[in-house]
């Protein structure tokens, strides 16, 4: 059975708006929708919601699903590392579409730094991640594809999640199926676990999907079970 990647993993945004401007952001539309803050072009910091971070039952938190980590600043990135040095007991993934734009290293193992990549011409990003980040694990996500992405060097890579441009902006693009297939051999043939978000279903099949975690992943949902709710 398809799971929705929401389920598996907690969105948390102690930053609000970026400044890269990708016509398919769906952050900038509902930041927008729901005046969530005056202008998505200018990121802020929301350190009251670093609070979540004391939540004993363990939790694999997004940090970034309405941000780039690469344009946060500098003190709103100490506050957030000390706080999740003190918190150990999650998983804390982070996302960002201009790894050249940061240098950064942690001693902290549960911490995920993970790079977009959305065209053929964006696979320099995953060896640009690798030079400018250094600590904790790295991943990839591929979504949304605008071609067919290719060969593309895994090196050090722990985890890739595949997915498709979702809403209904005017020639959104969508993933086809060999894309998909091509990323998903590519990580297996290195023993890499795949991810293919819900909104495959209807490209893929059923048959096809493949919805594997990090081990570290899997042992926070399975701890989450002996918690009463």
């Amino acid at each position: 059975m398809t799971v929705c990647i929401k389920d598996c993993i907690q969105n948390m945004n102690l930053v609000i708006g970026c400044t890269i401007g990708c016509s398919y952001c769906y952050a900038r539309n509902n930041v927008r929708r729901f005046h969530m803050i005056d202008d998505f072009e200018k990121p802020e910091f929301f350190p009251d919601k670093l609070r979540l971070m004391e939540k004993r039952r363990p939790q694999n938190f997004l940090l970034t699903d309405m941000s780039d980590f690469a344009h946060w600043n500098p003190e709103w990135r100490n506050q957030i590392f000390s706080k999740m040095a003190e918190n150990p007991q999650h998983q804390y993934l982070f996302l960002t579409k201009r790894p050249g734009d940061v240098v950064f290293s942690t001693p902290l193992d549960n911490a995920w730094f993970g790079v977009t990549v959305t065209s053929s011409r964006e696979k320099g990003r995953i060896q640009t991640l690798r030079e400018h980040i250094s600590g904790g694990h790295s991943y990839v996500t591929f979504e949304p594809m605008f071609d067919d992405i290719g060969a593309v060097d895994l090196t050090g890579i722990e985890w890739i999640v595949i997915g498709t441009e979702t809403g209904r902006r005017k020639g959104k693009a969508v993933s086809k199926p060999e894309w998909v297939r091509n990323l998903t051999d590519q990580a297996h043939a290195l023993g890499i676990p795949v991810f293919m978000k819900e909104d495959l279903l209807p490209i893929i099949g059923e048959e096809s999907m493949v919805q594997e975690l990090p081990p570290a992943f899997c042992r926070v949902l399975e701890v989450q079970k002996t918690w009463r709710k």
